[in-house]
């Protein structure tokens, strides 16, 4: 089976069964309201779970093909060295926006 398929499909069960599973029911009317909105509490962390580790995904994905073609380059002709590194570093930018962006759903805490 193909593995972007099994990844896929896996990524789908994860989203769907995962506020099911971590749902919390309260036994009575002081356990509720000394936590607050936890359901609130839980789609932020979900989030920001979600934003580092689909920002990471995507880039080692990015970085992977990069760093072949670079490579590649570099062997070729070792003016592209300097141009290669740049192109490399560049997916890591968006590593460090879902990081702000998790900073910034915790901080709504």
């Amino acid at each position: 089976m193909n593995s972007k398929l099994v990844f896929g499909l896996g990524l789908l069960a994860l989203v769907f069964a995962l506020p099911t599973a971590l749902a919390q029911g309260c036994a009575d009317e002081a356990s509720c309201t000394a936590l607050g909105n936890g359901n609130a509490a839980l789609g932020i962390g979900i989030g920001a779970g979600l934003a580092v580790g689909l920002a990471g995904l995507g880039t080692g994905i990015a970085q992977s093909q990069i760093g072949a073609a670079a490579v590649g380059a570099t062997a070729e002709d070792a003016g592209f060295l300097g141009r290669s590194l740049i192109y490399v570093a560049i997916p890591e930018t968006i590593v460090i926006f879902g990081l702000l962006i998790s900073f910034q759903l915790v901080g709504a805490l």
